[in-house]
């Protein structure tokens, strides 16, 4: 008998153990991308990115800000005939990408994730005025946009005090069973 050498696993296999989807249910019905919000602006349509994670064409994925512009509004899932989540490979690649590739992320793109995940992570949702400073610190895109914060404000869409939710306790303990399994500092 030949020894063979372990094979190293697929990004589908990778995707199967996070996430629990099996990609190769997803028979490129195109429906997924039809109703996604942000399909115009995406290099890779979820149904690309479903295709690609199928056949291992994860540097193809990991180049693309295709799974950075989602809004992960599940659209794309709701509309699935056949059950598949993209949605939730979407979010896996984005971790996954966090992971392998964190110095090759576009600035803007990892200053927007850290800020929204610290919000989060503090406050059990997103505390908007939070959320643009820690963004503006980041990115040190300081006055970018600037002009739009009367209104915002008059809108009542940026407020000053943080709102927590009930059950912060338990956002806490998921992010810190994140840091644990991942071995991030605290």
């Amino acid at each position: 008998m030949s020894e063979h050498p372990p094979r190293d696993k697929t990004l589908a296999s990778e995707i199967r153990e996070a996430t629990g989807e099996n990609t190769a249910r997803c028979y490129q019905c195109g429906k997924c991308s039809a109703g996604c919000p942000m399909a115009e602006e995406m290099s890779l349509k979820p149904h690309d990115m479903m295709r690609l994670v199928h056949f291992d064409q994860a540097d193809r994925i990991f180049r693309s800000e295709a799974i950075w512009l989602c809004l992960t509004c599940e659209t794309c899932t709701t509309r699935c005939p056949n059950e598949c989540d993209p949605a939730r490979v979407i979010d896996a690649l984005r971790e996954m990408a966090l992971s392998r590739n964190a110095g090759n992320l576009p600035k803007e793109i990892k200053a927007f994730h850290q800020a929204f995940l610290k919000q989060i992570a503090q406050h059990g949702r997103v505390f908007e005025f939070g959320l643009i400073l820690g963004y503006k610190m980041r990115s040190m895109h300081l006055f970018q946009d600037v002009d739009a914060a009367p209104g915002m404000l008059s809108r009542g869409k940026l407020t000053f005090i943080p709102r927590r939710i009930k059950g912060i306790d338990e956002v806490r303990q998921i992010f810190e069973r994140c840091r644990v399994k991942d071995k991030e500092p605290a």
